[in-house]
């Protein structure tokens, strides 16, 4: 035992009860000079919400069977001070003298019924990996739970238990009406303490946490603590307009920096859950990129704002050229696209199967395109095959029409056909090459792909050197790499794109936008600076 541990956690408190009541003499001056109420008075109570809604609110316990050869790691660090660190040391400690055989590990969690037959939601890292899961009500009911389904994407799980009778439920509120400063409840079973009651207010939206593909968090500075996980967070009509998932804290404890999953995004996974087992995403078939100062500035764009197409997947909802790589999608269905990450989210939301309206940036011009989804999970073949530089993946973009590109030539030092059928009058000397922007450029030949690794399906101008320092070598360029295209125009020889350059110099451009790709064929833009 350490003495000198336990004071210091007394102080703690005492000079946060001396805190508040700091505050609430400054408050009560404040007001008595104004002489509208009484020093007794504090904020609007929360009481009578809270107790409508402790009994939808559930403690959810969880064990899994470990090896012991597996370990239990080291023992989880409490707040300096805490009771409980004691307990943990001793308890892990004996842990790992218990070697030959199998424990339990055991963790705790909250959640919410959604229905009155037992359906109920938590988190999915709440339950991951249990063998048992039991659910823990406000009245001392235990329930042994059944996993319904779960989404690792967005950390959501549904169980059932079989109640005897109707259990008190929650229903789902509208979270893009919530506005920051606006009053949350959350309810939950921080550190085992079920049935814990704390307010605050919306901090932030849209939040990016890099939890996960769809991150769109509500931050909110209601004490969040560990076992909150999975429990709701109300409005003050009572609806759950989010899920409180995470936390930032430097010491394990709340510092009033929480996230919840919004009900706008949960509600969907949530039925699909129940309905299904699983969830059943749209599917776009597209690999994008951030749309960067750069990139808006060679794309003609006034901002930096939408989703650049990078690649579109073989096989794919867009496969059929309704979508093309150097595209800037800035709507998806009415929706606007501000920035890369909210295509994939709004894709996924949306029904398989469903015809949409995509507003593009082609050529300078928006364009709207009609797209029929497909099914996210259905996408892995065609994933796998996209990525395979020897199943045709990235060749030129926009073949003409007498060209066979599926095939590669089978003289591969041969010039290639201009879009006349006719082939370029002179090759370029491969041991002389171009220079343009800080890149020494090459003609692809059998020798050049075998050089550098490239793969029959990619098409283009190698960049055979790139200038140490230069802004080319800035922007991630590397020998190797394939200039696929410069300002959306497919780029045969060395000379093409030395003349383009200069054309989109003497048209004012700052930036030239390249489509290049590695040497297996993945595709990416980068904007060049041409000064």
């Amino acid at each position: 035992m350490a003495p000198t541990t336990r004071p210091t956690f007394r102080r703690s408190l005492a000079l946060l009860a001396g805190a508040a009541l700091l505050v609430n003499v400054g408050f009560t001056g404040s007001v008595q000079a104004q002489g509208t109420t009484s020093p007794l008075n504090g904020p609007a109570s929360v009481a009578d919400l809270a107790e409508g809604l402790l009994n939808a609110v559930v403690n959810i316990s969880t064990s899994q069977n470990v090896k012991d050869d597996e370990g239990v790691g080291p023992a989880p660090r409490a707040p300096d001070g805490s009771p409980f660190q004691e307990f943990f040391n001793d308890f892990f400690n004996k842990q790992k003298g218990n070697k030959g055989g199998n424990h339990n590990v055991n963790s705790l969690g909250s959640g919410f019924v959604i229905d009155p037959q037992g359906y109920i939601v938590t988190n999915n890292h709440v339950i991951e990996g249990a063998d048992d899961i039991e659910v823990n009500f406000a009245d001392g009911t235990k329930l042994k739970a059944k996993l319904i389904g779960t989404d690792t994407k967005t950390d959501l799980s549904v169980l059932k238990v079989e109640p005897k009778a109707p259990l008190t439920a929650v229903k789902f509120g509208d979270s893009s009406v919530m506005r920051i400063g606006d009053w949350v409840m959350a309810i939950g079973n921080p550190f085992g303490f079920g049935g814990s009651v704390t307010v605050g207010i919306i901090s932030g939206r849209g939040r990016n946490i890099n939890a996960g593909p769809y991150d769109n968090f509500i931050q909110t500075d209601a004490a969040i603590n560990k076992g909150n996980s999975g429990g709701p967070l109300f409005n003050m009509k009572g609806e759950v307009i989010g899920i409180n998932t995470a936390i930032i804290s430097p010491s394990g404890g709340s510092i009033g920096i929480g996230f919840s999953v919004p009900s706008e995004l949960a509600a969907g996974v949530v039925e699909q859950l129940r309905e299904f087992g699983e969830t059943r995403r749209g599917w776009l078939g597209v690999r994008i990129q951030p749309v960067t100062d750069d990139v808006a500035d060679s794309l003609g764009l006034s901002s930096a704002k939408g989703a650049l197409v990078a690649g579109v997947i073989k096989g794919g909802p867009v496969d059929d050229g309704s979508i093309k790589a150097g595209d800037v999608i800035l709507k998806f269905d009415g929706k606007p696209v501000n920035e890369m990450r909210d295509l994939p989210r709004v894709v996924a939301e949306s029904p398989v199967g469903k015809e949409v309206d995509v507003v593009v940036l082609r050529d300078g011009k928006e364009q709207t395109v009609k797209v029929k989804l497909g099914r996210l999970e259905d996408s892995d073949q065609a994933a796998s095959n996209d990525a395979d530089p020897n199943k045709g993946g990235i060749i030129n973009p926009d073949p003409d029409e007498n060209q066979d590109m599926d095939e590669p030539d089978d003289q591969q030092s041969q010039p290639m056909p201009d879009a006349k059928g006719k082939a370029d009058q002179a090759t370029p000397d491969t041991t002389n090459p171009k220079n343009v922007l800080g890149l020494s450029l090459s003609q692809l030949s059998a020798e050049t792909r075998k050089t550098f690794g490239i793969a029959e399906s990619v098409d283009g101008v190698l960049v055979a050197e790139v200038a140490p320092g230069s802004l080319a070598a800035e922007k991630g360029l590397k020998p190797g790499d394939v200039i696929v295209e410069v300002a959306q125009e497919f780029m045969r020889s060395p000379e093409a794109v030395a003349a383009k350059v200069q054309s989109l110099k003497q048209e004012g451009r700052r930036n030239a936008q390249m489509m290049i790709a590695s040497s297996n064929g993945d595709l990416r833009f980068v904007a060049v600076p041409m000064e």
